[in-house]
């Protein structure tokens, strides 16, 4: 604890706000003494407009207080959208997290980060191939940014674990909290091999459904670029595409995730291989990614390309290891509320 005292925790800490309500009041206050002396209506001036939520600010320190200590006791650090330290392409999106906690090394700002991304019950092929992809980039130096759910996420973790790289993972809820809790084991390999799980969330937040669609912005924030590798019609990995056109992200698909139109028609909405969402995106003009010099070609790295072209043999997995997953979730406002797969 610096000067600041407690002021980006209590700053985290403050119901019924939005990121950029964070940011001003960051850019506003230096020290946590400054901020618990404003009065209700003098936050509202300062964020102009009406605050919905009433808070204690005294019940707010107490939380912020309790924030510390789980952080000194669990490794957490956080940084605030100020600190030089905040990595620059979140920075430069239209809502970037005013706080960003992470256990781990936050990613180097000088190297390209890849977000792959894409449905939680994916093919044995789309398995194969996220992991393949991400493997193959590992090799080359570039990691990979996902959010750690179950399906291709985790593929696309392990896949870059295994070619040596750090991976980083974006949770729905806090660094402590790691969910699904199956991935805990490869959440562990993520911090022994450098890397960092991130959230915008205290520690001690919970998974909570609306928490999913607020952290894909965080995942194309993140990343140079973003591949949706498999996604079916009514998918989280959509908000994510969606999100990273938004912030100016080049956005791919890969081949894995996309069929013939024939295929789509027979594919049912809610199959467990449906790719009729990747698929939509490759008819409106996403380019179409085979394997991992088509992400270094494209990003300029030609000798990365090059040696990306002397693969690894490639994984093949069984059905039933890569479709385990979970339920659907409703993916809250951000989704209009339907049963989507986050």
């Amino acid at each position: 604890m610096d000067e600041c005292g407690l002021l980006d925790l209590i700053i985290s800490r403050l119901p019924g706000i939005n990121s950029k309500d964070r940011i001003c009041l960051c850019e506003k206050f230096d020290r946590e003494g400054d901020l618990i002396k404003f009065s209700k209506e003098a936050i509202e001036g300062i964020l102009g407009h009406p605050l919905k939520v009433l808070w204690d600010i005294n019940e707010i320190r107490t939380k912020a207080q309790q924030d510390a200590a789980a952080c000194r006791l669990r490794s957490i650090h956080w940084v605030n959208w100020k600190d030089p330290a905040y990595p620059p392409a979140l920075r430069e999106i239209y809502d970037p997290p005013a706080i960003l906690f992470y256990r781990g090394q936050l990613p180097n700002p000088e190297n390209s980060l890849l977000g792959m991304v894409g449905t939680r019950k994916p093919s044995p092929e789309a398995s194969a191939q996220a992991f393949n992809l991400a493997r193959d980039l590992g090799r080359m130096g570039v990691s990979v940014v996902s959010g750690l759910a179950k399906g291709i996420d985790a593929m696309s973790h392990k896949g870059n674990l295994e070619g040596g790289a750090t991976t980083f993972a974006v949770l729905g809820s806090g660094v402590d909290e790691v969910y699904p809790s199956v991935n805990r084991p490869l959440a562990v390999r993520i911090l022994d091999n450098g890397g960092a799980i991130l959230s915008e969330y205290p520690p001690g937040t919970g998974p909570l459904k609306w928490n999913f669609p607020a952290r894909n912005r965080i995942i194309s924030g993140l990343s140079r670029s973003v591949l949706i590798v498999e996604a079916p019609q009514r998918s989280g990995a959509l908000i994510t595409a969606d999100m990273a056109l938004d912030q100016g992200r080049e956005l791919w698909v890969a081949s894995s995730g996309v069929q013939s139109e024939q295929e789509a028609e027979k594919s049912p909405v809610h199959g467990r291989y449906d790719k009729r969402g990747t698929t939509k995106l490759a008819g409106d003009g996403a380019e179409i990614i085979y394997q991992a010099g088509d992400v270094l070609a494209k990003w300029g790295m030609a000798a990365g390309a090059e040696k990306a072209s002397e693969r690894l043999p490639c994984v093949s997995l069984e059905a039933s290891e890569s479709t385990a997953g979970t339920g659907r979730a409703l993916a809250a406002s951000m989704a209009k509320s339907l049963d989507i797969d986050l």
